[in-house]
């Protein structure tokens, strides 16, 4: 073959190697996640529009219940991503051995948003989004109740405020016990439950799932939501009355993205996963459905006037800087203690709460020490947690509370039965003791 020839050759090989079309993702992707329809509808069909030959299975699950069913089906996973918002959630399945390790080949992606790193540094989940933590209100419920707009934690303790906030339970909701557990690490263990518990004084809900808590704000069946930022920010592009702030303790972290371990189809998870982090894919993430904070800061250029940046607000969870070890210790420990002194015990946390707000109302401008004392010594009783910090990081301790109470009537067996009954014992005794005190009080103004 002549030189000329040769190189001919070799040039059209080139040209068909370039015309050969890069081969899409095929078959069935499986996808458990803790995500509204809202967003995972968006990303499936436009996945499936860029791969023709693949089809998108979703698997809604709240965070617990889509770790306890990854556990479950390990055997025999059939499952390919796990998709969700809660960090600790994928360390929990990390520490289990059910993620398989994989960096992403997409650019533009910094290590951190804020002062937490977007990718797992062992690389077995990887960010796709960030994510704050705070309050939604509904501008017209605010106003007809003549309400003001709670703009930190602590305000939400107010008596203007019974009976109008709502809030999902830390064990039905990662982004919910994310939240919790922000408050707790910003303020401290004994001071952080004191905290949440004179603010759930005020609850008018907790809701089933942490989707319940932006519904009720949107359709004012109460006026004020602790939630997610994506849920007041995509709500209020929506065309909903409602607003959204962080209050100063809240946290950024990151929603993250992982592949199963034995997935099934392990190119097209990889795919996925590239495409969530593709300009395509954080663009997505604009879409007013969604509203979710993209992790390439390039996007941002693209958002609507007044859209958080966290690349460029430095105070966006300034505040606390996230412990994701801390939290794993603890994780189901905090989902129970939530539960047994809030969820399940709410009437007589609200009637307690109900109790010294009147007698505060009556002290004020008095001058009566004895009744300030009761109504102090109340306020200790509600805000009282039964263990301390170091014993809910125990890792055995930990390893007891595996049943998560989804409803009222769901009971807990063995050691874990018998500490939660103990925990209740208390916590209502507190409650009904802090109420009799509380009125005792009034009754002497």
């Amino acid at each position: 073959m002549s030189k000329k020839s040769a190189l001919f050759t070799l040039a059209a090989g080139a040209l068909a190697i370039l015309a050969t079309p890069v081969l899409a993702a095929e078959g069935n992707l499986t996808i458990v996640t803790s995500f509204p329809k809202d967003l995972t509808a968006v990303f499936a069909t436009a996945f499936e529009k860029k791969n023709p030959g693949l089809k998108v299975e979703v698997l809604n699950k709240n965070t617990n219940a889509g770790i306890k069913y990854l556990e479950e089906t390990a055997g025999s996973n059939t499952s390919d991503i796990f998709w969700a918002s809660a960090p600790d959630a994928f360390e929990v399945l990390k520490g289990d051995k059910l993620l398989v390790q994989y960096r992403p080949k997409a650019a533009g992606i910094p290590d951190k948003v804020g002062a937490f790193p977007i990718n797992d540094p062992d690389g077995y989940y990887v960010g796709f989004a960030a994510s704050g933590y705070g309050i939604m209100w509904n501008t017209r419920y605010m106003e007809a109740k003549k309400l003001p707009v709670a703009k930190e934690w602590a305000d939400l303790k107010d008596p203007v405020y019974f009976g109008h906030v709502g809030m999902s339970s830390p064990s039905r909701s990662g982004t919910t016990h994310l939240t919790v557990e922000t408050v707790l690490q910003g303020l401290g263990w004994e001071e952080g439950w004191a905290e949440w518990k004179a603010i759930a004084g005020n609850f008018k809900t907790v809701s089933e799932r942490s989707f319940g808590v932006p519904d009720g704000v949107n359709s004012g069946q109460f006026g004020i939501g602790i939630v997610i930022d994506f849920f007041g920010l995509s709500s209020k592009a929506s065309g909903f009355p409602v607003d959204f702030l962080y209050p100063t303790v809240t946290t950024l972290v990151p929603g993250n993205v992982a592949i199963v371990k034995n997935a099934p189809n392990q190119s097209a998870a990889e795919e996925f996963v590239e495409y969530l982090l593709s300009v395509e894919g954080q663009e997505l993430l604009l879409d007013p459905k969604i509203m979710r904070l993209p992790v390439n800061p390039e996007i941002y250029a693209k958002a609507p006037a007044g859209f958080p940046n966290p690349f460029t607000d430095s105070s966006i969870g300034a505040a606390v800087k996230f412990d994701l070890d801390l939290s794993k210790s603890r994780y189901n420990v905090v989902s129970a203690l939530f539960d047994v002194m809030i969820t399940y015990r709410m009437d007589d946390l609200v009637a307690a709460t109900k109790a010294i707000h009147a007698a505060e109302t009556a002290l004020q401008g008095k001058e009566n020490p004895a009744a300030a004392a009761l109504v102090a010594e109340a306020r200790g009783l509600v805000g009282k947690v039964p263990i301390d910090a170091a014993t809910a990081s125990s890792a055995e301790f930990n390893g007891i509370f595996k049943k998560k109470r989804k409803k009222a009537e769901d009971q807990a067996t063995g050691r874990q039965a018998e500490i939660e009954q103990a925990w209740d014992v208390e916590v209502r005794a507190n409650y009904g003791k802090a109420r009799e005190l509380a009125e005792q009080a009034k009754a002497m103004l």
